[in-house]
């Protein structure tokens, strides 16, 4: 089963920061991750390692003008031990 769950916000700088160091702050626990979506709350076991990724865009257009992205990407294979 695969299920994405994604909803595109506008947000401060500061609540951008504030949500990723309650993210920080659910990794940093050890167990189980609560990550929070929209009005959605996905609880997830990651492992003790993690795959990670961060994507830098930087586009110029003349037509849109210039506009710049940030990707994080972190994966792992939940430890079916863990999850039963």
């Amino acid at each position: 089963m695969s299920q994405k769950t994604a909803v595109p916000e506008e947000m401060t700088r500061e609540e951008i920061a504030n949500r990723l160091h309650d993210l920080a702050e659910e990794f940093e626990s050890g167990g189980e991750v609560v990550a929070r979506t929209g009005n959605k709350t996905v609880e997830l076991e990651p492992t003790d390692d993690v795959g990670y990724e961060l994507t830098v865009r930087e586009r110029g257009s003349i037509l849109r003008g210039n506009r710049e992205s940030i990707t994080i990407r972190m994966d792992w294979k939940p430890d079916r031990e863990r999850t039963e």
